[in-house]
């Protein structure tokens, strides 16, 4: 299917002073937008009621929606004003006590057979920003089917209809969403074999609503953990970003450095997402964590199934599935899709290259403080250092170099960058011809000698991202140059 710039970016507004016409756009993870620019209360409100619709028209009323929030600027209220006309349609809206993680939301949605969640959040985006996220029933996701129906019924609500629903002011139920939470992550993690490691443990919260959930959970034994960024603050300072990626994670490098913990983890803004940085301050990429935590889960805990994965994922997922005998689903970039090939075939884990895993046996979304305190198990288990720890993969697998580039765009860039992702596929790159290409997302490209590239859109913000992987950074970097040359950026 041919690419296209993201709708999600382009204005929402009212066209006449009765009716919102709003042209909002669901990308791979929900709708996103600037604060007070299209992200404004109206809007929400209006996304909230076609939600509500979809509930009622599907007969799912009764069973209520779940809403949570993590700690961006007025995140809270944004959350209040979607719970309000949730409400106000005679649907019991749960609304989180206070700001919590969006997998601690999809599991609300489950513990309450909610109809649906959603979860206020902007995720990694920068300060700026905000947005809004549906939950299935599952408590993943929301499928593409329903995200769609919501979509279709945006330009049936109008202005009067979210005015009058935001005075209903109908009962709100605060409940705790964040202690069951805890309970459930305790229940599939060796809790008490971690806490007795003496791992020291350094945590970077990022200023989001992941904060305390590894330090509450890991408190009582001889394993310490230390908390950086824990505290709420809405413009997340000293980063471009809340995404737990290498030139984000200074001040927990820089903490790793002088005090010498043996690892150190980091949860994005709204907790879905690991960064892990090794016990010599060095930054484990998204692709090797993931490739650490399934052979942990397969060789330590045993645990059946295969794997599911995006197409941006690294080829080491290739060799260790083979080395443990199972399958390895890949899917195009989003976990509406992975998620669903997780359910669907059994698998033990799911994961995508921005740093997200899920895992049997809990909600098939996203889950950072899980991540964290299964990587941790692998220490606890193994008694290695995550060096140690990667070395091991590197055996079974070899070793492989990863890199993404992400390159701003503007809306007059847009059509041109469109036409050459589009368009026909370079022949070699890196000196290297090209096997494989594959559409589903984007363009994929694999190589003669087990390298491969790709090329998408992001959904969620305004960037083309560049990846690829070989067997050492040079060839990389060859490969990389190349796709730019020919993409033209």
């Amino acid at each position: 299917m041919p690419l296209r710039p993201p709708r999600v970016f382009e204005s929402s507004f009212y066209r006449s002073p009765m009716s919102a016409q709003l042209d909002i756009r669901f990308g791979t993870d929900g709708w996103r937008a600037i604060i007070g620019d299209d992200y404004t209360f109206n809007n929400v409100a209006a996304c909230a009621a076609a939600v509500a619709m979809d509930v009622q028209v599907t007969d799912q009323a009764h069973r209520g929606v779940a809403v949570g929030y993590d700690t961006r600027f007025q995140s809270r209220q944004f959350a209040e004003t979607a719970a309000e006309v949730i409400g106000s349609r005679g649907i019991p809206a749960l609304l989180s006590d206070r700001p919590l993680p969006t997998p601690a939301l999809s599991y609300a949605v489950t513990t309450h057979d909610a109809a649906c969640g959603v979860m206020i959040t902007a995720s990694h985006n920068p300060p700026e920003w905000n947005g809004f996220k549906v939950k299935s029933d599952a408590g993943g996701s929301a499928p593409p089917d329903q995200v769609e129906r919501i979509e279709n019924r945006l330009p049936s609500v109008s202005f009067d209809q979210v005015r009058s629903a935001r005075a209903v002011k109908p009962e709100i139920h605060d409940i705790d969403m964040v202690s069951p939470y805890l309970v459930k992550l305790s229940s599939l993690v060796n809790i008490d074999r971690i806490k007795a490691a003496g791992i020291r443990i350094a945590v970077d919260s990022m200023h989001g609503s992941g904060a305390g959930i590894v330090e509450t959970l890991l408190t009582g034994g001889t394993t310490t953990v230390h908390e950086i960024r824990s505290d709420i603050n809405p413009a997340f300072p000293g980063m471009k970003q809340p995404e737990p990626v290498e030139d984000n994670l200074g001040p927990l490098i820089a903490r790793i450095d002088d005090s010498g913990f043996d690892v150190g983890v980091a949860t994005d803004g709204d907790a879905d997402r690991l960064g892990v940085v090794a016990e010599n301050g060095s930054y484990l990429t998204t692709l090797e964590v993931f490739s650490m935590l399934f052979h942990h889960l397969k060789s330590r805990r045993n645990l059946p199934g295969g794997a599911a994965c995006t197409i941006t994922m690294s080829s080491m997922m290739d060799c260790l599935a083979e080395h443990h005998g199972v399958d390895l689903y890949r899917t195009p970039v989003g976990f509406k899709f992975v998620g669903p090939a997780m359910l669907d075939n059994g698998c033990v884990l799911g994961g995508e290259e921005s740093g997200g895993y899920a895992f049997a046996g809990h909600v098939p979304e996203r889950d950072g403080p899980l991540s964290a305190l299964f990587f941790l198990e692998s220490m606890a288990m193994s008694g290695k250092s995550p060096t140690e720890l990667l070395a091991e993969i590197h055996e079974i697998a070899g070793p492989h170099s990863y890199r993404r580039i992400d390159v701003e765009f503007t809306d007059d860039e847009s059509d041109r960058i469109a036409v050459a992702v589009n368009g026909d596929a370079p022949t070699s790159l890196g000196g290297v011809d090209v096997v494989n290409e594959d559409r589903r997302d984007g363009v994929r490209l694999d190589l003669r000698d087990g390298s491969w590239a790709v090329v998408r859109m992001s959904g969620t913000e305004p960037l083309l991202r560049i990846y690829a992987e070989a067997s050492s950074a040079d060839q990389r970097d060859a490969v990389l140059s190349d796709f730019r040359a020919h993409l033209g950026v």
